[in-house]
């Protein structure tokens, strides 16, 4: 979809799906003294972002629309003329659907639907109808619906109408019982806990699935990034997949992982997780936990950035605090490699400036600048990410009787095989890498194994 700017805001002009909804977006940001340290990106970058979302779920965005916002109603989040300006702006457009790309509370998403006589959600409720979208596999599907239902549940106040109390009791005497809010409540609290039981039962399948491949000799390395910064993009090049990596947010949902092999024939386990984004919904990131387990557990991460963006910044901290949530030490240099993707997109001077940037950083800190799409810069990473794997594990040098069948097909399982020699008496040298927890076990079948020198 091509885009203008026009009243502040972003138009729509293009649309290639079908006709849905028509859509008004509008990003009530504020300025002044009511902005916040963390507000650095610029109004314009927002609601392109807000609109971007309403076209991820095929919405007729008609216009994108930024408000200046000096303090926030309790009643109505907005100020009143600017209430009654937007209201006339649906009645123009024949507006079905606003998104407030903002949080509303329950009683200001009611005010605003009476005022502007449509369909009122805020940027929660649009994450959300993303990823129930997105959804495909039976976990996500829960962690979806889970999420939805703990939003639902902090806004039955303004979903129901009928609040009256239902009869209790026996014959034309009974007393009052729960109120109809209080039932739905407590239906939703059933439902959670059920697929909260089914989501343990996910959890504790994929934990086992892990611990199979700690058996299996394969480092885990997790591709993490705000949505669109083409995580997926770079999964397909490193590991000649055809992940779904359109250019919209939130592509990728599920993760996805495939056996990725490294330069010097070593091979490493690639996990393609979901994108972040700024004000993600806390009861996403709860849900996702399990899903996201794939990327606290992982060897490398390695944090891909759109450095073409013009937030750039701004995104990776968004991507860094939802890290710290999780529990990751996002300043861990030795685990964590920052990839500055989409350099295809800069100007040359802006390419040349980059690279000079990414040189004069410390070499535990240093980026590899690639293009996913075109494929520079990733030999560099490969060998990145096989240096900072080689400082977690000890290589040795392992000689085998031709008749040892049964360990070298035990070296095989148990490590990771470099490179392999055989004499013309059928004497087998091999170089193995071998992970922190599993030396021991080497060590002890194989005495005369010796560490290969470093450097």
């Amino acid at each position: 979809m091509k885009q203008k700017q026009q009243d502040g805001g972003v138009d729509a002009v293009e649309k290639t799906a079908a006709e849905t909804t028509p859509t008004l977006v509008v990003g009530p940001y504020a300025s002044g003294r009511g902005a916040s340290a963390r507000d650095t990106r610029s109004s314009e970058a927002r609601i392109a972002e807000a609109v971007a979302l309403g076209d991820a779920i095929d919405l007729d965005v008609r216009r994108g629309l930024v408000v200046n916002l000096g303090t926030v109603r309790p009643s109505t989040y907005l100020g009143k003329g600017k209430v009654e300006e937007l209201a006339e702006i649906c009645r123009e457009l024949s507006i079905g659907l606003v998104v407030m790309d903002c949080a509303l509370s329950p009683v200001q998403q009611r005010n605003l639907e009476t005022a502007f006589g449509t369909k009122v959600i805020d940027r929660t409720g649009l994450i959300l109808e993303i990823f129930g979208r997105r959804a495909r596999t039976k976990e996500g599907t829960l962690q979806v619906e889970l999420a939805h239902l703990a939003y639902q549940k902090s806004r039955l106040v303004r979903s129901w109408t009928h609040l009256e109390r239902q009869r209790g009791g026996f014959g034309f005497l009974g007393g009052p019982g729960e109120t109809q809010i209080e039932t739905d409540r407590r239906l939703i609290e059933e439902r959670m806990a059920r697929i909260e039981r089914d989501l343990d039962h996910v959890k504790q399948t994929r934990a086992t699935n892990r611990k199979t491949r700690v058996e299996v000799p394969f480092p885990t390395v997790a591709l993490v990034g705000y949505t669109n910064a083409g995580k997926s993009t770079l999964f397909n090049r490193l590991t000649r997949s055809a992940v779904l990596a359109d250019d919209m947010v939130f592509a990728t949902l599920d993760p996805t992982l495939r056996v990725l092999k490294l330069p010097h024939r070593g091979r490493v386990i690639l996990s393609d997780t979901v994108g972040f984004i700024s004000d993600l919904p806390t009861m996403l990131v709860s849900a996702f936990r399990a899903t996201l387990e794939e990327v606290v557990s992982a060897d490398v991460i390695l944090h891909v950035r759109d450095v073409a963006h013009e937030d750039t910044q701004a995104q990776s901290a968004d991507v860094l605090a939802i890290l710290h949530e999780l529990g990751v030490d996002a300043e861990d240099r030795e685990r964590v490699i920052e990839v500055w993707n989409k350099a295809d997109l800069l100007d040359p001077d802006r390419l040349a400036a980059t690279l000079d940037a990414a040189a004069h950083k410390r070499a535990d800190e240093r980026p590899a600048v690639v293009s996913a799409l075109a494929g520079t810069g990733v030999d560099v990473l490969l060998d990145t990410i096989e240096r900072r794997l080689a400082t977690h594990a000890t290589s040795l040098n392992v000689d085998l009787d031709p008749s040892d069948g049964r360990g070298l097909n035990w070296l095989y399982e148990t490590t990771e095989i470099l490179s392999r020699a055989d004499d013309e008496d059928g004497t087998i040298h091999l170089t193995v890498r071998v992970a922190p927890e599993r030396m021991e076990r080497v060590q002890n079948r194989f005495p005369t194994a010796a560490r290969v020198p470093v450097g």
